[in-house]
């Protein structure tokens, strides 16, 4: 009984660390980009409270932006397989190209949305964008933590 107590902590102690060194991959459910639309119109709707031709005008502009998306980022990763780094004048045109497309999504909202549902839009965007921000810090931080583990 002496010795089975000792056995069984080092087993117990030998079983959680294999488990927590275990890398978990946490997959994200993989949904086509017209389920996608689809998600991000009902969302709208309900934030909204859009009318059924607010949702029939909008459907095609957030489509477009999902098949952008979508392209953007095939062609990162094929970058990324090739090993090949962004010049600073493509990062500058993405730029450019991203900040005239949110600029013409924007007036397209302002002339389908009344005034009250585009503050509110707004508003949204803003809260997302800050989100974003903050998961961006978080993944600059575990990146430099990861770095400074390594050098050691």
């Amino acid at each position: 009984m002496k010795n089975l107590a000792p056995i069984l902590v080092l087993v117990f102690a030998f079983t959680l660390t294999t488990i927590a060194q275990k890398k978990r991959d946490h997959q994200r459910w993989q949904f086509t980009i017209e389920q996608q639309t689809e998600l991000t119109v009902k969302k709208m709707t309900l934030a909204l409270d859009l009318s059924a031709q607010q949702q029939l005008k909008i459907k095609p502009l957030i489509l477009a932006k999902m098949l952008e998306k979508e392209a953007f980022v095939v062609k990162k990763k094929e970058a990324k397989k090739k090993y090949e780094k962004p010049t600073s004048n493509t990062i500058y045109a993405l730029k450019i190209k991203s900040l005239d497309q949110q600029i013409a999504m924007r007036k397209s909202m302002k002339n389908i949305l009344n005034t009250a549902q585009f503050e509110k839009f707004e508003k949204m965007h803003e809260k997302r964008m800050i989100k974003k921000k903050k998961m961006k810090m978080k993944m600059k931080m575990k990146k430099k933590k990861k770095k400074k583990k390594d050098a050691k």
